[in-house]
């Protein structure tokens, strides 16, 4: 895992390596900044969850085509992962979809493109999640994601 900052220190150009794990090291390197490398964990929770087939499973997504060019998984991260860093609503998704963690978070495909723009997060929220099929479908994923992280406790995962 590589985290980038900008230059804080004539360190040198070697990763620096933590303590606590020395498998994890930081680079500093002339880059974005990104204040939101903690949500780099949440997300491996996720992925160990198994959150990207309970949305396809769960919600509907109305895009056809072309139209889908943002994958319903990725839309959804985009909107849940902002909130948890304490975005309170779509209008930092100009300046997050160039943010280098937010690109991170998203799917393996979209990692090299940015991720969604203000117009394409607000219609995710205001009329895809919104959807009366999708606000029920919302509870039955919480639910499956309940159901999940306590069929692995039982079985020691």
């Amino acid at each position: 895992m590589r985290l980038s900052a900008a230059p804080c220190w004539s360190g040198g150009p070697h990763p620096v390596r933590l303590s606590f794990n020395p498998q994890l090291r930081v680079e500093f390197r002339e880059a974005t900044v990104t204040s939101d490398a903690g949500l780099l964990l949440p997300r491996e929770l996720d992925k160990r969850l198994g959150l990207d087939a309970l949305i396809e499973r769960h919600l509907t997504d109305p895009r056809t085509g072309p139209n889908r060019q943002l994958p319903l998984p990725d839309l959804f991260r985009q909107s849940i992962y902002s909130r948890l860093a304490g975005y309170e609503d779509t209008d930092d998704a100009e300046r997050l979809a160039e943010d280098p963690t937010f690109r991170m978070l998203a799917s393996r495909e979209r990692r090299e493109a940015s991720v969604a723009l203000t117009s394409t997060l607000h219609w995710f929220e205001t009329d895809v999640l919104a959807a009366e099929r999708n606000y029920q479908a919302l509870v039955r994923l919480n639910t499956a994601l309940i159901s999940t992280r306590r069929r692995d406790h039982r079985t020691g995962g």
